[in-house]
Order: structure tokens, then C-alpha cells, then sequence
């Protein structure tokens, strides 16, 4: 009997701890099933808070890409208020990319130079985003922008240029090619770097004064005018132009006009020893028949004021 009792007991003592375990995962399953089925009443309600925070996200507006000489940035808008934009861009084809700096930002920017290929095409998109990231269950509001590609999209800027005028009398114009925000072995690239031969100049051109412009297109950064008349002032302008574009794109910004100055001739020069001499002994023949003349008319004068005198006498 004894012995049966302490059996008894040991059992008791040993399934003491099993049975706090039993009723411990009954009641964490009863607790977690209590939270899962509150949770999906909560949904059908009102929806799912994933749900309600996206609601609450606005959708960027007017995203464009903003391209001068290379330096490419992508803009929108609103300004955002309790959320956050995240950029992604992609090249046609390939996966999207995200630059660290455009990553839940409260910006309305996003400068992508450094990020895309010269010839590659490419497209971004705006995330719309809670400041503590988005779930992976649901997709944050966006707006894609068109594509861009900034060798053929990028606009150029107005080059400088210096007028010359060399020893043969001839303008010359040496064009400035324009610098880009593309770097290369810790240089500037310049936009002959970039185009090489696929870049070229307009030149437009008129006498000072007159509205008719004349354009000439050169392929070098220099260009020598020989058939312009040596006493007139001419104006000009250049733009770079790049052939293998399509429309408007062709044409950079035109730079502001200059004029050259204009040549001012000495007599000699305008109209040669030989007219000047010849008008000299025409005015000198003048001069010498004027005095002739006068000193003619004098001694008649004089002789007729004698001939008075006698005939009163």
C-alpha cells in the first residue's frame, strides 16, 4: 500500500509539469486563434491596415526629366506630408535600379546623371511610401515617367565663340565646345568628347543691321569666312547640331550674337593714288582759274575807273 501511494505520488509530481504545459499552449493557441480570427473580422470591416496606410499615400504628379548637357534630374510633385518618395529607373529590358540618395526621401528630385548609360533608354518610377517602408503584401502608389535617353534627349547649351580677323582680312570664328557634368579619368568631358563626329555647328550670320541671316554648317570648331565684303560689320550666332536626332532635338541653345567690328578705310585705300591725284589737280585747276579770274576782273576795275577820271578832267 505504501509503495502504491508513492508511485502515485511521483506520477502526480511528473505530470504536474506536462499538464501547466498542456494548459499554457492551450491557452496561447486559444489566444493566437482569438487575435488571427479579430484580425480577420477586423479586414472585412474596415480593411487591412496595409490597406489603410497605402490610402492614405498621395500619387506623384508630373514626372518629367530635366536634361542640360548631361546633367539629367528627375522631378515631380506634391511635396510629400507624412510619407515618403522612393525612385526606381530601369533600362528597357533590364532590371531597376535605385540611387541611395532617392530612397524614402521627402524631396521632389532626384539626380540620376551619374546613374544612366549615354545611349541606354530609360524609364523611373515614383513610390509613394510610409516613412517606415511599405509592406511586401501590398504595391505603394506610383507614377512612371516617359522614356529618356540622354544622347539623343539631353539639351546643349549655347557655346561661346571669338571672332578673329586673320592676316589675308577674313573672319574667322573659333567656337568653345560647351562642357558637359560627365567626367572620364578625372576630366570634364565636353560635348566633342561625347558626339565625336555626329557633332557639328550652325552658323547664322547677316550684315549689321540687315534682318536676312545666311546659315552655315561646319564640322570642326572653326570656321573662315572668305567671300564677305571687307568694309561691312557682320553678326553671328552658333548652335551645336546634331544630325542624328530627330526634330527640334538637332539644334542646341543659340548663343548670344556677336558682331565684328567695322573697317574703317583710309581715302587711299577707298579710292586709290590715282583718283585722289587726278580730284587734287581738278581743285587745284579750280583754285588757279578762280585767282585768274579775279585778278582778270580787278585790272577791268581799275582800268575802267581811270578811263572815268581822263574823261571828266
Amino acid at each position: 500500500m505504501t509503495n502504491a501511494l508513492l508511485r502515485g505520488i511521483h506520477w502526480i509530481k511528473d505530470f504536474t509539469p506536462n499538464l501547466d504545459c498542456l494548459l499554457s499552449q492551450t491557452m496561447e493557441s486559444k489566444t493566437v486563434m482569438f487575435s488571427a480570427l479579430f484580425l480577420v473580422w477586423f479586414t472585412l470591416v474596415n480593411g487591412s491596415p496595409a490597406y489603410l496606410e497605402v490610402g492614405k499615400l498621395t500619387k506623384a504628379t508630373n514626372v518629367s526629366w530635366s536634361s542640360y548637357n548631361f546633367k539629367t534630374i528627375l522631378t515631380w510633385g506634391p511635396k510629400p506630408v507624412n510619407y515618403t518618395y522612393t525612385v526606381e529607373f530601369s533600362r528597357v529590358g533590364r532590371d531597376k535600379g535605385r540611387n541611395p540618395h532617392c530612397i524614402r526621401s521627402s524631396e521632389t528630385e532626384c539626380d540620376l546623371t551619374n546613374e544612366l548609360e549615354l545611349k541606354g533608354v530609360y524609364s523611373a518610377d515614383v513610390l509613394s511610401e510610409s516613412p517606415l517602408g511599405s509592406s511586401d503584401y501590398v504595391e505603394p502608389p506610383y507614377t512612371r515617367s516617359k522614356t529618356f535617353c540622354p544622347y539623343n534627349d539631353t539639351i546643349i547649351g549655347r557655346p561661346e565663340f571669338k571672332l578673329k580677323v586673320n592676316e589675308n582680312k577674313k573672319i574667322v570664328l573659333i567656337i568653345q565646345d560647351p562642357i558637359t557634368a560627365l567626367h572620364k579619368d578625372g576630366r570634364s568631358l565636353n560635348i566633342r568628347d561625347v558626339f565625336k563626329k555626329n557633332l557639328k555647328y550652325k552658323i547664322a550670320y547677316n550684315k549689321a543691321g540687315s534682318t536676312g541671316k545666311k546659315i552655315l554648317i561646319v564640322d570642326e570648331s572653326k570656321a573662315e569666312f572668305n567671300s564677305l565684303d571687307e568694309d561691312q560689320s557682320y553678326c553671328f550666332s552658333v548652335a551645336a547640331y546634331i544630325p542624328s536626332r530627330k526634330g527640334d532635338k538637332r539644334v542646341g541653345e543659340w548663343s548670344l550674337p556677336k558682331c565684328s567690328p567695322q573697317e574703317h578705310k583710309t581715302l587711299i585705300e577707298e579710292y586709290g593714288l590715282a583718283v585722289i591725284g587726278g580730284a587734287a589737280l581738278i581743285i587745284l585747276a579750280s583754285v588757279i582759274a578762280v585767282i585768274v579770274l579775279i585778278v582778270v576782273r580787278c585790272k577791268q576795275a581799275r582800268r575802267q575807273t581811270s578811263m572815268a577820271k581822263e574823261t571828266v578832267v
